[in-house]
């Protein structure tokens, strides 16, 4: 693995432009970023990625099995118990997910490490799947990587076929918060592939989904009941706003489905831990008030149990604080994981995101930042197998 540097192509805004991408710039400042990419060998990919992703994900599924079917485990991770039989039902239902990412720690030397799963509403999957495939094509033709470059990205037809096995020939409404540029190319682009996959699709904000009184269910604009939707909005933002007492009075069955609320808690990485010690790809990691966390000494990460863009994250070493985000979680607890330091590439500090649709790993992103906390304004880098 490495980080190599390169020129950037001087169309490359134009270019995300036609094909959509508008939050290639956050704030003025870049979120794409193509003057470097990684380097990896074919076996760094598949030994070192690809392979552990899908034993972590086998390991994630066994552990959502024995918290759904345990209250002691779901009152540990703070689920409210008013969707402990919503969650319970769509897991023996077997409803389908869609797609999920994993964040690892990974420098090529070792075992990938998970440090966290974004398992209910990971982002970046358009860049992901699209623009750095856009961005390899178009660099070998330019000479700008070596023509023999490959990428670990089958994302997008992955994402077709699994629509198809989902809900073929299902009408899906797809929701979340439209006013946000990520969310709303995110969902843009999900919807484009659901289209591909031959299924009729409708978009709309998450305030705008309603509720019909007279026969019971979530509706749209139209009043069209909504039987299937893909929903970009975490399942502990809707337990808690006021449509979430209905959830479990609707018909409507969900993408991600309300098991993946458990496996978007990072209450599971101690319950990892727990189930399968000593695993090569997992790191030690506690619930802040079991007293067994004393056994990371004074160097952990403390992480709530849920939230996003690596807010209210704390790196501490030595028993003090190394780096932090501020942020509005931490309401339901903390864990504390092991620290297992990033690999730092000239000040740049790296975190790979694994990618798997329809359970199976098929792709990777990037996104480096000059601090240890992968946070909301980190760069997202393109990679290349050479």
């Amino acid at each position: 693995m490495q980080r190599i540097v390169c020129l950037e192509r001087d169309d490359w805004r134009e270019t995300a432009a036609q094909c959509g991408f508008v939050f290639h710039t956050i704030d003025g400042e870049r979120y794409w970023d193509e003057r470097a990419y990684y380097g990896f060998t074919l076996d760094e990919i598949e030994r070192g990625i690809e392979t552990p992703t899908g034993e972590i994900d086998a390991m994630c599924l066994e552990l959502a099995g024995r918290v759904i079917g345990d209250e002691r485990y779901l009152r540990r991770l703070k689920i409210p118990e008013a969707f402990w039989s919503l969650i319970a039902e769509s897991w023996k239902r077997n409803d389908r997910s869609l797609y999920g990412r994993l964040d690892l720690k990974f420098d090529g030397n070792g075992p990938a490490k998970l440090l966290e799963y974004n398992a209910d509403t990971p982002t970046s999957i358009f860049e992901a799947a699209v623009f750095q495939w856009t961005w390899l094509e178009q660099a070998i033709e330019r000479r700008m990587i070596p023509a023999r470059a490959d990428q670990f990205n089958s994302i997008h037809e992955r994402l077709i076929a699994a629509w198809k096995q989902i809900a073929a020939g299902r009408h899906v409404h797809l929701t979340g918060i439209t006013g946000n540029e990520e969310d709303a190319g995110t969902l843009a682009y999900l919807e484009d592939t659901a289209r591909q996959a031959g299924l009729s699709t409708r978009l709309l904000d998450i305030e705008q989904v309603g509720w019909r009184d007279d026969g019971g269910g979530f509706v749209d604009l139209d009043d069209c009941d909504i039987a299937l939707a893909f929903k970009l909005y975490p399942w502990e933002w809707m337990f808690h706003d006021t449509f979430g007492a209905k959830l479990k009075d609707a018909p409507t069955r969900w993408i991600e489905p309300p098991w993946k609320a458990v496996l978007s808690n990072k209450g599971i990485l101690p319950l990892l831990w727990e189930m399968f010690p000593n695993h090569p790809n997992l790191l030690p990691a506690f619930f802040e008030d079991d007293p067994r966390a004393a056994e990371l000494g004074t160097s952990y990460v403390r992480k709530p149990l849920l939230s996003r863009e690596g807010a209210n994250v704390t790196i501490v070493s030595g028993g003090m604080p190394l780096d932090e985000q501020a942020g509005p979680y931490g309401a339901e607890g903390f864990v504390r994981q092991a620290l297992a330091p990033l690999p730092n590439f000239s000040g740049f500090y790296p975190v790979l995101g694994s990618w798997l649709v329809n359970h199976e790993p098929c792709g990777l992103s990037i996104r480096e930042d000059e601090s240890p906390i992968t946070g909301n304004r980190s760069r997202f880098l393109p990679h290349a197998i050479l």
